[in-house]
């Protein structure tokens, strides 16, 4: 299935081994900013959407490699879309915990906390990172663009419920799109529907990456800056930014991540059109990952996929961003 990608560096996390539920964007959002693009059919109900047996198989060869293990701080699941909406959600997280003793990490859009069953199934996870970018219905159907039938009020009493059923560490990610979620009034119904919640961080960011939608522009820096000063004062909580250093979450078991790069150069090709899948990243990016010897060696290692129309550079916010060609 090639559900796995990575190890990749993650500001908070370290070396981050992605574990990608889906093939195909497969979610209940279609989200102005969304790096993975539109989705084109949008789906409500949870479903066996990839095949477990398939990822499980995959995770097990991937931890045999005892070498490859030992460069991955943190497993990482996340989807092409939203990973809770997979069926087996629960059992592939308990297999991670059974197979590998690294801490895991579940990357969601928050949308199915309402449900118990997802709730409880994400006990296990060491991290839990859901997004909640605004808690005004007004803004979040601008933004977000959900799935008929999805409603704001269930997903934040969802996530209130989990916060204090949830035993781990919560960090709550909260994206703005300049003129559709930032506005004061935006502003103050997120504080007052966070405040009842137990959160240890909250993870500011903006439009960084090429958006499904070009006419989502990011918060300039200063007043995302303000934007978090006012919530860090409201709420009494750490609050992050987009390319700001961040401290780093060190786990008891955790040792030293690995930093060498395979030798095999075509190996590696493959790693980062896996990691592109995904997400566009700069050279510096994939250089930051895969220890390539700079930015210029990685643009003179993917020209051959530019010529080829594997892939393909789109410019955004000053930077050239490598990704899958349409």
């Amino acid at each position: 299935m090639n559900c796995i990608f990575g190890p990749v560096n993650s500001r908070r996390l370290g070396r981050s081994l992605g574990i990608d539920l889906f093939l195909d964007k497969i979610c209940n959002l279609n989200c102005l900013y969304c790096e993975v693009g539109r989705t084109i059919t949008p789906v409500g109900r949870r479903d066996y959407y990839s095949d477990t047996n398939a990822i499980l198989a995959e995770i097990d060869r991937f931890c045999s490699d005892t070498s490859r293990l030992a460069e991955v701080d943190v497993v990482t699941v996340t989807a092409s879309g939203e990973p809770t909406l997979h069926k087996d959600l629960g059992k592939i997280l308990r297999h991670i915990k059974a197979t590998t003793n690294k801490p895991l990490a579940v990357l969601t859009n928050g949308t199915t906390l309402h449900d118990p069953q997802v709730r409880a199934e994400l006990l296990v996870a060491d991290i839990v990172t859901p997004s909640l970018d605004s808690a005004r219905e007004e803004s979040f159907r601008k933004i977000d663009r959900p799935i008929q039938g999805l409603h704001l009020s269930e997903i934040i009493a969802g996530l209130q419920a989990f916060s204090h059923e949830y035993q781990g560490k919560l960090w709550l990610e909260i994206l703005f799109v300049q003129g559709i979620n930032d506005t004061d009034a935006d502003i103050e119904a997120l504080i007052a529907a966070l405040r009842p919640m137990r959160i240890d961080r909250i993870q500011l960011n903006t439009v960084v990456r090429p958006p499904a939608e070009s006419f989502a522009h990011a918060v300039p820096s200063p007043e995302l800056s303000a934007i978090g000063a006012r919530i860090q004062e409201a709420l009494s909580l750490p609050v992050d930014f987009p390319h700001e250093p961040a401290p780093k979450t060190v786990f008891p078991e955790q040792s030293p991540s690995a930093t060498s790069c395979a030798a095999d150069e075509e190996g590696i090709v493959q790693a980062i059109v896996e990691m592109l899948q995904r997400r566009p990243c700069t050279a510096a990016d994939i250089d930051r990952t895969f220890h390539i010897q700079g930015p210029e060696k990685v643009e003179r290692l993917l020209e051959p996929l530019i010529r080829s129309h594997t892939l393909q550079i789109q410019e955004h916010g000053g930077q050239r961003f490598y990704q899958i060609a349409s």
